[in-house]
């Protein structure tokens, strides 16, 4: 559904859908013609000739850190803004100068060696080893997880495959680890069977479309069957202030009201 209201983006099914499935899709929530800036950067940064698919020759290539202002514009529109206070709460998160990193995704009939399904963790970085990097059930370090499209994605263009609801089985594991959390070795050590029951979305869209999920969804990466290398970014959303399961005011944000659901709260 397109975001058209700067002010309340997002509509109450749109809010019920984020708690209940861990996503929600923003059309049109940074300009088409941003999008085709930025993916001029990228391209030259590739290394790759976008005109010419014999040097489309690695079926991933990841990207660094980019604040060049194509960049800086697309993290804080107004839908944007207003969509992340509606979400995480106004005043608990922090705008974004960069995107993160950039997975551009090629044409390519070989393992791209990193579509497995996971959840992205959020502290514990200091650690060399990132299958020690660490979750927990208050999401400490990370209040969303985004993926903005720079380029058109439809179904044979490696879209983010999405286990909808799964933010729920993720919270009740984290839950019985307490404030410690748990790493990605240990949250990976059953492949997260206990999602595997969940229905499979694919974020497509058109370049421009941003979809903010809830930290905790299980997703993964999967080969590019398409023709047109697929351009994104996965930049997580920062909180300004730890998440709560206990407020004594009961204004939980969604991102909160979720991880409570799936406790019984």
């Amino acid at each position: 559904m397109p975001a058209t209201n700067a002010t309340r983006p997002l509509d109450g099914a749109q809010i019920d859908q984020f708690i209940h499935e861990g996503f929600v899709r923003i059309d049109n929530a940074f300009p088409r013609d941003v999008a085709e800036e930025a993916r001029a950067i990228l391209w030259r940064a590739t290394g790759c000739d976008k005109d010419n698919p014999a040097t489309w020759t690695r079926p991933v290539i990841r990207l660094g850190y980019f604040g060049q202002e194509p960049f800086a514009l697309t993290a804080n529109t107004p839908v944007l803004h207003s969509a992340f206070d509606q979400l995480v709460g106004r005043g608990r998160w922090l705008p974004r100068g960069d995107l993160g990193t950039f997975p551009i995704r090629f044409p390519s009939p070989d393992d791209p060696g990193d579509a497995g399904w996971h959840v992205d963790v959020s502290f514990g970085f200091e650690n060399p080893d990132f299958m020690s990097w660490r979750a927990n059930v208050t999401s400490e370090g990370r209040a969303l997880l985004m993926l903005f499209l720079f380029s058109d994605v439809g179904p044979d263009d490696a879209p983010t495959r999405i286990r909808a609801g799964s933010h729920l089985d993720i919270a009740r594991t984290l839950a019985s680890a307490g404030e410690a959390g748990l790493s990605l070795r240990e949250l990976a050590a059953n492949g997260f069977d206990e999602t595997a029951h969940r229905d499979v979305m694919l974020a497509t869209g058109n370049a421009g479309t941003v979809y903010l999920c809830h930290p905790f969804l299980v997703h993964a990466a999967q080969p590019h069957r398409g023709t047109r290398p697929r351009f994104m970014a996965q930049p997580p959303l920062l909180p300004s202030a730890p998440l709560s399961l206990m407020r004594d005011d009961d204004g939980y944000s969604p991102v909160e009201q979720a991880i409570r659901l799936a406790l019984g709260n």
